[in-house]
């Protein structure tokens, strides 16, 4: 199992009702064409082998045996194959009809999951055939094609990879489904067989419930349902393969299609794993359920081979895909901003604010965030204070910038050139002005940073901090500089985002002045300007040259924090991501790069002024992030080192 991927499938097969060698046939088409795309776990429908459909021809003794005869086919001519199959049938135990759902992989039938919450309302009339597993112990044994079969609802099927468990269409739909206790004793994944019948709003409903279910369980959810074949007296079945990760969708087939399918997805268990590993919640869940019994059937489970993801990586993670996700998201990361900057201003009983105003994205998002702060509690925009800093890297073109939006947005603004001061400073220091080192970049931003914090102590008022998440990762501030501040409503916003929400206000809560400018400042390259311009006046200190495309230590920071994985799996999840984009060996130099400066700047997270979390990855050292400021680095670097670019 490389990096914790499983690859499964729900199959959709083309099927007959009460013609078990016809289904017997599809069924094993399937599976045959699933271990040849390297599927470890297939999952069939609801009672696959008969047609769910077949209503009183469940109690014909000829069905019931021919369903076994098509088991036993199916189960002797996939034994050469590496691949675990879950099928369904009616299964016979002590004179009551079971609805069963069948594993068995190499020829060995592993165990039968009977259904334990049987339908009994509207279209549904399950318990005139069958007889819900609670009617049974959970020791039975059951003899099934020459073999002595474990029989319970609560099956646990473990492998070295992965642990799996098996439950049967309305059992999910119970107020404690089966999966819950399943999950709770190890479960990472859940196969779901299926006969879900359609009708107006359901299917959304079904989604809706399975993502819950699968986000609930921190586990995986594989979801195979009847098609095309069964019986349409009064119902339709649509055919509804759907594939969850922790409550996102990886893969679904096509709704009323007539053509059997195979729905692929690996499913990231390791992922999973990290998710638990986290959650106390769930922890104390697995305590209050400790006296459920679960009986564990062992088996192997092929690692695939190779590894060809058939799931996407998105490049830009903390960006959402489409546009009208994207808005949303942006108003909400917004209004989050604007709240957290409220409550502090409220609570101080301060009507002014001082924020340092470059013209680049991280302060203009600051500012916009002050605006809008101020306009909802109804104080004057004079108190928000616009200070701009002009020093020996600052361009026309973000000076501009800077004076334009203040202006147009109706702010206070007020000038102080840092020249002088620097000047000064270098000389009683002994700091050579033609050295551009770090002595004479980090100077520059303590003394911006001294006229806020002074300026605000003058006018009784907060300095708005305006670094942002990727910033604080890469420690890509002066300590007690640009990293300092009385609140900071950027704290926990990445680089990719910040563009975005200012592209956001930009077109829904600005006028056309300040909207033209906020689009110049968008496209223009991100630096601290703490170095002079070139001969035309241009930035020459851009930061992405200097650290990396922040779109690929966004993508790092995210899989690293999110869910703890390991440099080589980042590094595979990237080439994957940013294919045509970036080559292996710029991806493999900015991960080490990343892993460096992680380690080497949390002496700078430690002490964080206090913020907002917007979202699920954040470095507040009283929340998300706890980490000793002198942990080394040499277990993360060492595995980038050894990663083949």
């Amino acid at each position: 199992m490389r990096f914790g991927f499983v690859k499964v499938a729900a199959a959709i097969p083309a099927v007959k009702v009460a013609d078990c060698k016809f289904n017997a046939q599809q069924t094993e088409k399937q599976i045959v064409i699933a271990d040849g795309k390297g599927v470890q776990i297939i999952v069939f429908p609801e009672l696959n082998l008969t047609g769910y459909s077949c209503g009183d021809l469940f109690a014909q003794s000829l069905l019931l045996e021919q369903a076994e005869f098509a088991l036993m086919q199916i189960v002797n001519n996939t034994r050469q194959l590496d691949i675990i199959s879950i099928v369904g049938m009616p299964v016979m135990v002590n004179s009551t009809l079971m609805n069963c759902a069948v594993v068995f992989q190499k020829g060995k039938i592993l165990g039968l999951v009977p259904k334990t919450y049987l339908p009994n309302y509207k279209e549904f009339y399950e318990q005139r055939w069958f007889t819900s597993s609670a009617a049974h112990p959970d020791s039975t044994t059951v003899r099934l094609c020459g073999q002595l079969v474990p029989m319970s609802a609560h099956l646990l099927f473990d492998t070295l990879e992965v642990c799996f468990g098996v439950e049967l269409c309305e059992d999910v739909w119970a107020p404690v489904p089966p999966s819950s206790t399943l999950a709770l004793k190890g479960a990472e994944i859940i196969f779901n067989l299926s006969a879900d019948t359609e009708n107006i709003c359901k299917h959304q409903y079904l989604r809706s419930l399975l993502a819950q279910q699968s986000a609930r369980c921190l586990a995986g959810y594989v979801f195979s349902s009847c098609g095309f074949g069964e019986s349409t007296t009064d119902v339709v079945f649509a055919g509804n393969a759907l594939i969850y990760e922790n409550g996102s969708l990886l893969a679904a087939s096509d709704r009323f299609s007539f053509e059997e399918q195979l729905v692929i997805s690996e499913i990231d268990v390791e992922r999973l794993r990290g998710e638990r590993l986290v959650n106390t919640t769930f922890s104390a869940s697995i305590r209050m359920h400790q006296e459920i019994p679960v009986q564990h059937i062992s088996t192997d489970l092929v690692p695939m081979r190779g590894l060809s993801l058939t799931r996407p990586v998105e490049p830009h993670p903390f960006v959402p895909s489409g546009t009208r996700q994207l808005d949303e998201r942006c108003e909400e990361i917004f209004s989050i901003q604007v709240a957290g900057l409220a409550k502090r201003l409220v609570h101080t009983h301060c009507n002014t604010v001082v924020l340092g105003i470059s013209g680049g994205l991280d302060s203009t998002l600051a500012l916009l965030v002050c605006v809008k702060t101020f306009d909802k509690l109804g104080l004057s925009r004079k108190g928000i204070v616009g200070v701009t800093m002009p020093g020996f890297g600052t361009t026309d073109r973000t000076y501009h910038n800077a004076l334009s939006l203040m202006a147009s947005l109706q702010v206070t603004t007020k000038e102080i050139s840092i020249k002088d001061a620097c000047i000064q400073h270098f000389q009683d220091i002994g700091q050579d002005m033609s050295v551009h080192d770090v002595t004479y970049e980090n100077g520059q931003a303590r003394e911006r940073t001294q006229i806020l914090m002074d300026y605000a102590n003058k006018l009784g008022g907060l300095v708005i901090g305006t670094g942002d998440l990727s910033e604080l990762a890469l420690g890509w501030a002066t300590y007690n500089g640009d990293h300092m501040s009385m609140y900071g409503v950027n704290a926990s916003i990445p680089k990719t985002l910040v563009r975005y929400l200012v592209n956001w206000v930009a077109q829904t809560g600005v006028d056309t002045l300040s909207r033209n400018t906020l689009l110049d400042i968008i496209d223009t390259p991100i630096s601290p300007e703490l170095i002079p311009a070139d001969e035309n006046g241009n930035i020459k200190q851009k930061t992405e040259d200097l650290v990396g495309p922040y779109e690929l230590h966004d993508f790092f920071l995210f899989h690293f924090l999110r869910f703890g994985f390991r440099p080589a799996k980042i590094f595979y999840l990237a080439e994957i991501a940013f294919r045509g984009t970036y080559d292996s060996t710029t991806i493999k130099k900015w991960l080490t790069n990343f892993y460096r400066r992680f380690f080497a700047q949390q002496f700078k997270r430690s002490c964080l002024p206090d913020g907002p979390k917007v979202g699920s990855v954040s470095l507040s050292p009283r929340g998300d992030w706890r980490m000793p400021s002198d942990a080394s680095a040499a277990l993360w670097l060492k595995e980038c080192e050894e990663l083949q670019a």
